[in-house]
């Protein structure tokens, strides 16, 4: 918006105020300054103000509502502009009757405030220098007085009148005592606009019509048919406030924006309306004064009522906290009175309880839209105050705050991740492909976030494909995040889940053997020695999850269950089709394990169980055998801890070999057992009985062949 200073100060006195301080306080009161330049029109100079308001201040939208605005910042008086401020003695007469008359159905709010006049036995076509001048200074070409007076009463008002030739609508429609109306309707013929424009949809449409012809498009374009010329003698003029959602909606759907539509969607306020329409009225007469003036159609509204609003000084205090004290350089509170001064510049009536120190504050209104909170007068207060003139200190702590128990299990579970090597990562919880499972988002940004997820493990195998895109190898992470699955009610199951991706990195178990990668039983191992760290009981179990069918491996892929049964998650190895799909390695592996399930664990454990630590020493012995493949070690390990003594505390799977010597339905096995007693140090004589009987146990169960 362009602002010629020379024409604001008509409206305030600016002359005693320094140009780079009126900047400075626009842009603290939240008037974004676009540009400043110099003007010179008949040998005068003016400086012009481009500047942008924000979009819940229409008051703001006009020479006034500007005036207004920097009185209040700058603690000015505004005064009445020597050009035809007085508006003519019929004011009052023109605004009771138009109070008392309605003859247009408003039973669709498409409108806060709709009424037109006619004025007749126009002769003068010219407009006066000052008004010129005035155009001038803001980008404006003059072209003749009607259109000239239109464009300066939304300059200096910041309403939008429009205009049409009545001459031509009596033409058109025969009759001289027409009707019209506000209706939403589909064109049936193309519409041809003033700006030459041609609109063929078939959408539904707020149309302005006389009897059964088409005036405008309601609040953004008139009809070419009727609009009005140098040569016009009779004009219909439409003073209206439409709904600006409605505007916004109708302005999309015919794909044209005007100035008149764009003040629209700002949410005019009508309460001048009636009175900037008299001062268009008086301007015109002043200009002409044979002309006739007539009331031809009211919609009645209802007056605005001013909003009254409570204003705790403490509540004040609370939220903008201490003020710097220019004289002693110290902090300070606002005063009472400063509060008090600020709400009278703002022109807010109010009246003051001084025993409770409370505002009972009724908002202008102009003001009135914006302004609707405690917190809102709150905010104008530090606005006239100034932001940069509080002190800008943190808040002492009376009381240190504590970690609760769901941030302590994910630091925990986030400290052993960290020390296995892994990365913690952050995706989107929104993806754009997925299984059946997936929710969809109603009106979606894009395609592309257009899906809720309902693993964590899509994203994790796109971030290791991002990755290995980019050369960078080997990527093991870990994320917390939500999922989302359907449910029977209307609203969806949401869970916060911990997953994470593995195995990539090719390194040695031992180092006279090659480099390789993880194989199922040792991530499975590594996955085992995190559940030891965190104290979780899990048992596997075969299965693959629905949800899961195209992310992991239809045979290497587990369910986990905490003990006693509750599902805890899934761990697998990916699928070598997707993997193949998106070129990554094959020997990826996955895991996804429910968050809460892990906490409510935790959470419910609340005796400790302490084991008798013995003062006496382990001793450690292997054994090699070589068994079918088909024997599971579990299977293993549970019969050698049936014949065995108590002695014998832990069965450990030291190594697995396939390859020269062992046949294809075999494999070798590398186990070590750790004997231990609370009574006694153990003699090798002992320990080699045990070992003896265990390899008895397994050639005769197993049919295994003992490896020397």
């Amino acid at each position: 918006m362009l602002i010629s200073l020379e024409w604001l100060n008509e409206l305030i006195d600016l002359k005693t105020v320094n140009f780079e301080d009126l900047l400075e306080t626009l842009t603290l009161g939240g008037f974004e300054v676009e540009n400043s330049y110099e003007l010179n029109i008949n040998n005068k100079k003016d400086t012009i103000i481009d500047i942008s308001t924000t979009p819940n201040r229409s008051d703001t939208l006009s020479f006034k509502g500007i005036a207004n605005e920097i009185s209040s910042l700058t603690n000015k008086f505004s005064k009445l502009s020597k050009y035809g401020n007085k508006i003519c003695d019929a004011e009052n007469l023109i605004i009771n009757s138009i109070l008392k008359i309605s003859n247009l159905d408003k039973k669709k709010k498409n409108y806060s405030i709709f009424c037109t006049f006619t004025v007749e036995n126009i002769k003068t076509f010219y407009s006066p220098n000052w008004l010129k001048q005035k155009l001038l200074r803001i980008g404006i070409e003059p072209s003749n007085n009607i259109l000239d007076l239109k464009d300066y009463i939304r300059l200096e008002t910041g309403y939008p009148f429009e205009i049409y030739d009545l001459d031509k609508i009596r033409l058109a429609i025969n009759d001289k005592n027409f009707k019209l109306s506000l209706n939403c309707e589909k064109l049936l013929e193309p519409f041809q606009g003033s700006n030459n424009f041609q609109f063929n949809g078939n959408s539904n449409v707020l149309v302005l019509k006389a009897n059964q012809e088409i005036l405008s498009i309601a609040g953004i374009l008139v009809n070419k048919k009727f609009e009005y010329d140098n040569s016009t003698k009779s004009l219909l003029i439409e003073a209206s406030i439409f709904n600006a959602k409605q505007i916004r909606q109708l302005s999309r759907t015919i794909r044209v924006r005007t100035d008149r539509s764009s003040l629209y969607e700002k949410e005019l306020n009508s309460t001048y309306l009636i009175e900037s329409l008299c001062r268009f009225l008086y301007l015109l007469k002043s200009l002409d004064n044979k002309i006739d003036i007539n009331i031809h159609t009211v919609a009645n509204f209802n007056k605005i009522e001013p909003i009254i609003i409570c204003l705790d000084y403490q509540t004040v205090i609370q939220i903008l906290g201490p003020i710097i004290n220019n004289k002693t350089n110290k902090f300070d509170k606002l005063s009472p009175l400063n509060i008090s001064n600020y709400l009278t510049r703002l022109n807010f009536l109010f009246n003051f309880d001084k025993l409770n120190l409370v505002w009972e504050v009724k908002v202008s209104l102009q003001r009135s839209d914006d302004i609707k909170r405690e917190i809102d007068i709150i905010e104008e207060i530090a606005r006239l105050h100034g932001f940069n003139n509080f002190a800008t200190i943190l808040p002492s702590l009376h009381q240190i705050g504590k970690e609760d128990f769901s941030y302590q299990i994910r630091k925990k579970i986030t400290s052993h991740f960290l020390n296995e090597g892994f990365n913690e990562i952050i995706t989107y919880s929104l993806i754009n492909l997925g299984n059946n499972e997936e929710i969809s988002i109603i009106n979606s940004l894009s395609k592309d976030y257009s899906l809720l997820r309902s693993t964590l493990l899509q994203n994790l195998i796109y971030v290791c494909q991002e990755n290995s895109n980019q050369t960078i190898l080997g990527l093991e992470a870990f994320e917390y995040g939500h999922v989302f699955l359907p449910s029977k009610s209307v609203i969806p199951i949401e869970s916060e889940q911990v997953g994470g991706i593995f195995g990539s990195v090719k390194m040695k178990n031992e180092w006279s053997s090659s480099i390789t990668t993880l194989s199922w039983f040792e991530a499975k191992g590594k996955l085992e020695q995190l559940f030891n760290k965190l104290n979780l009981f899990v048992y596997w179990k075969k299965g693959l999850p629905k949800i899961y069918n195209e992310i992991l491996h239809p045979y290497r892929t587990s369910k986990l269950y905490l003990i006693p049964g509750i599902p805890l998650g899934v761990f697998g190895q990916i699928n070598p089709i997707l993997a193949s799909k998106l070129n990554i390695s094959a020997q990826l592996y996955l895991f996804e394990f429910n968050l809460e399930i892990i906490k409510n664990d935790y959470k419910y454990k609340k005796l400790l169980n302490y084991s008798i630590y013995s003062l006496y020493p382990k001793v450690f012995k292997d054994l090699s055998f070589i068994i079918l493949k088909k024997i599971s070690f579990t299977k293993i390990k549970n019969l050698i801890f049936s014949i065995s003594p108590k002695v014998l505390i832990s069965i450990d799977l030291l190594d697995e070999y396939k390859g020269n010597f062992i046949p294809e339905t075999m494999t070798s096995l590398c186990i070590q057992f750790t004997f231990q007693s609370n009574e006694k140090t153990l003699f090798t004589k002992e320990v080699e009985e045990i070992i003896k009987k265990i390899r008895f146990v397994l050639i005769e169960e197993f049919n295994c062949i003992i490896r020397s």
